[in-house]
C-alpha cells in the first residue's frame, strides 16, 4: 500500500542513522532502507543527501544498497479495527507479526504490507449518520461503527478535505475499510471516503478552540484527587527512580481514570518488565462493566532492547492515535512510560547526525520538542462543533532520582501537575509515593468549582488546611530529630498526630484492594473532612488542657485510619455519620479533664 516516489543509494551506515544520496527527499519523510526494506526517517537534507533515522537494526546493511522513498511522513492509520490493538513505535501489529513469524521478537523489513496497522479483508458493520444532500465540514460524524461494547466508532470526515455535499452515503451493512462509505462534491471535485484515512504523526491533530480546563479528572487515587488535581485536557508529569511506582501509579490511572479511551506508551522500558506490564495490561477489566478493558484502548510499546529511533516515534504515534479518538467527541487518557527513555533516543541520534549538543549531551530542541508533546494535551471545541480533550500523563525517570536533570527539569514548564515519586516512600511501603511536599498542581482553582458543587463547599479549605499541617509536619520533624519530642507543645504533638493520620489513613491508598482504590470524590472528602474535623476539635479540647495523645488513643480516632479500608465509595454516607460520633467522643474526653 506504500509506492515508491524515487531511489537513492545508501552512502554511509552509522548505527541506526544512514547518510544516503536521496534526491527529492523531504524532510520526516518515511523511506525503506536497503534490500530489507527497512522502515527510516529523513530527519536532515543537505542538498542531494539526507539523513534517515532507521527504526530497525542495520546490522548488516552496506553502503551501495538501495533507498526507497515513499513521498509520505510517517503517519497513523486511523480506522476501525485500531481498537484493542498493541502496536510497536511505527504502528505495527504486533501480534499479527507473532502469528505470522512465531518469533518473540519482530523480524526485520516487515512493512505495512506484510503486517498492516488495520485489517483490510474483515467486515465491519457500517451506520450512516448523514443523508444524501447534507453538507458536511471536517469532522462531520459520517456514521458509526459498534467495533466494541465500550466505544463506538464514530467515523469522520477527514481533515483531509474540503467542506461539501453528499452525493453518496451507502445504506446500513457490512464493509471493508477500502469500500466507499460515501462520496462527497467538493470545491476540488467529488470525493471518495473511506472508513479509514492516515494522519503524520509529528502534526497535531486541527481543532477549533483550545478551552480553559474546568472539570477534573477523576482517578481514584486521593493523593492526586484531591492535592494534586488534574483536569481533562491536562497535562502531569511523574517522575520518580527505579522501584518508586511508576508503572503501577500509570496502571491504576488506566484502570479507573473517568476518560473513555486511554492510550498506554510503554516507551524504552526494559523488556521483561514492559513484557509483565503488557501481560497485566491484557489481563484488566474496566472496573465499571466487567469487559476487558483493551475494548477501549491501543497500546503502543517499543522496549529499550528495540531500536533506539523507533521510540521518538513511539510517543508520537501514541499522541496520534489519543487525538483520533478525541476528534470523535471522547475523554481521552495518554499515558507515557517513560520520556526520559525517548529523550535518550532523540540525543543519540541527534549526536550521530553531528547536532550541536546542550545540556548532557541532549540536543538543544528538547525542550520544544517536550512543549510539543505537552501542548497537545487540551479540552478543545472540534471542528464539528462538540467538545473533546486529551489528558497526558508521563513518566519520567530521572537517573538516580535526580528531578534536576534536564529532562525533569525542562518538563516542569511545560505540565499543570507534577507527583513525584519519593524512593524513600516507596522503601516504607508508603503508595503511592507521591512525595506531598514537593508536587504541585496549577488545577486547583480550574477545578475547585466542581468539587464545591459536587462534594462540598468547604473542599478548598480543608485541602488547604491539610498541606498546611502536612508542611508543619516536617517542620516540627526537625525539630524533634534535633531536641526530642520533650521540645514540643501539646499542640504541635497534636499537629504530628493529625498529619500521621493524613498520611497513613488518606494519602496511602492500596491498589489492589477493592474498597480503598478507586476512591470516589464523595468518600475523598469525608476522609479528609473527618481528619481536619479531628484537629480542629482536637486544638480546642487541647486548648481546655487535654493531653495530644490522650486524644489520639481515643478508639473513634484510632478507627479513623482504617476507614478507608471499611467504607466502600458508594457507602460513603456512613463517614458524615461518623462525625458526629467522633466530635462527640473529643467533647466527653473534654468534659472529663475539665472535672
Amino acid at each position: 500500500m506504500m509506492s515508491s516516489q524515487g531511489t537513492g543509494r545508501i552512502l554511509v551506515v552509522n548505527g541506526p542513522v544512514i547518510k544516503a544520496e536521496l534526491p527529492g527527499a523531504k524532510l520526516y519523510e518515511l523511506v525503506f532502507v536497503g534490500e530489507l526494506g527497512l522502515f527510516g526517517e529523513v530527519v536532515r537534507v543537505q542538498g542531494e543527501n539526507a539523513f534517515i533515522q532507521v527504526y530497525e537494526d542495520t546490522t548488516g546493511i552496506r553502503p551501495g544498497e538501495p533507498v526507497v522513498r515513499t513521498g509520505e511522513m510517517l503517519s497513523a492509520w486511523l480506522g476501525p479495527g485500531i481498537i484493542g490493538q498493541v502496536y510497536d513505535g511505527v504502528q505495527r501489529p504486533l501480534k499479527i507479526i507473532f502469528d505470522q513469524t512465531g518469533r518473540p521478537f519482530i523480524a526485520r523489513g516487515i512493512n505495512y504490507d506484510r503486517a498492516p496497522p488495520l485489517d483490510f479483508s474483515r467486515k465491519w458493520r457500517w451506520i450512516p449518520k448523514v443523508k444524501i444532500g447534507d453538507k458536511v465540514n471536517v469532522g462531520t460524524v459520517l456514521g458509526i461503527v459498534p467495533e466494541t461494547q465500550l466505544i463506538e466508532h464514530r467515523i469522520l470526515y477527514p481533515p483531509l478535505y474540503k467542506p461539501g455535499i453528499i452525493k453518496y452515503i451507502a445504506p446500513e451493512g457490512d464493509y471493508t475499510l477500502n469500500d466507499d462509505i460515501a462520496e462527497v462534491e467538493t470545491s476540488d471535485g467529488l470525493i471518495k471516503v473511506k472508513m479509514w484515512h492516515k494522519w503524520p504523526v509529528r502534526r497535531p491533530r486541527p481543532f477549533q478552540e483550545k478551552l480553559p480546563p474546568s472539570d477534573p479528572l477523576i482517578t481514584g487515587i486521593r493523593v492526586i484527587d484531591t492535592v494534586f488535581p488534574i483536569a481533562k485536557g491536562g497535562a502531569a508529569s511523574i517522575p520518580g527512580p527505579f522501584g518508586s511506582g511508576k508503572t503501577v501509579t500509570i496502571r491504576s490511572l488506566m484502570l479507573y481514570a473517568m476518560t473513555q479511551y486511554s492510550v498506554p506508551v510503554l516507551c524504552g522500558e526494559r523488556g521483561n518488565e514492559a513484557a509483565d506490564a503488557l501481560q497485566g495490561l491484557l489481563k484488566l477489566s474496566d472496573p465499571a462493566t466487567g469487559r476487558p478493558l483493551l475494548e477501549r484502548e491501543t497500546i503502543i510499546v517499543n522496549t529499550s532492547n528495540m531500536p533506539v529511533a523507533a521510540r521518538e516515534a513511539s510517543i508520537y504515534m501514541g499522541a496520534t492515535i489519543a487525538e483520533y479518538f478525541r476528534d470523535q467527541g471522547y475523554d481521552v487518557l495518554l499515558m507515557a512510560d517513560s520520556t526520559s527513555r525517548w529523550a535518550e533516543a532523540m540525543r543519540e541520534v541527534a549526536l550521530r547526525i553531528g547536532e550541536m549538543p546542550s545540556e548532557e549531551g541532549f540536543p538543544a530542541y528538547l525542550p520544544t520538542r517536550l512543549a510539543e508533546f505537552y501542548e497537545r494535551a487540551g479540552k478543545v471545541k472540534l471542528l464539528n462543533g462538540g467538545l473533546g480533550s486529551l489528558t497526558i500523563a508521563a513518566s519520567v525517570s530521572p537517573p538516580g532520582g535526580d528531578f534536576t536533570e534536564p529532562v525533569t527539569s525542562h518538563t516542569l514548564r511545560f505540565i499543570g501537575a507534577f507527583w513525584p515519586l519519593d524512593a524513600r516512600l516507596a522503601y516504607s511501603r508508603h503508595y503511592p509515593a507521591i512525595n506531598w511536599l514537593q508536587g504541585f498542581s496549577r488545577y486547583v482553582d480550574s477545578v475547585a468549582s466542581w468539587y464545591s458543587k459536587t462534594v462540598g463547599e468547604d473542599w478548598v479549605e480543608l485541602r488547604r488546611i491539610a498541606i498546611e499541617v502536612l508542611t508543619r509536619e516536617a517542620e516540627l520533624s526537625e525539630i524533634v530529630r534535633i531536641l526530642g519530642s520533650e521540645a514540643l507543645s501539646e499542640q504541635e504533638k497534636h499537629i504530628l498526630n493529625v498529619a500521621s493520620m493524613i498520611r497513613e489513613g488518606f494519602l496511602k491508598q492500596d491498589a489492589f484492594n477493592p474498597v480503598d482504590t478507586p476512591s470516589a470524590p464523595e468518600k475523598q472528602y469525608w476522609l479528609l473532612r473527618l481528619m481536619i474535623t479531628y484537629y480542629r476539635v482536637g486544638s480546642e479540647a487541647i486548648n481546655a488542657g487535654v493531653p495530644a495523645n490522650a486524644i489520639r488513643e481515643l478508639d473513634s480516632v484510632r478507627r479513623l485510619i482504617r476507614l478507608k479500608m471499611e467504607v466502600k465509595s458508594s457507602d460513603y454516607k456512613v463517614l458524615a455519620d461518623y462525625e458526629r460520633k467522633l466530635i462527640d467522643d473529643i467533647r466527653g474526653l473534654m468534659a472529663k479533664f475539665s472535672k
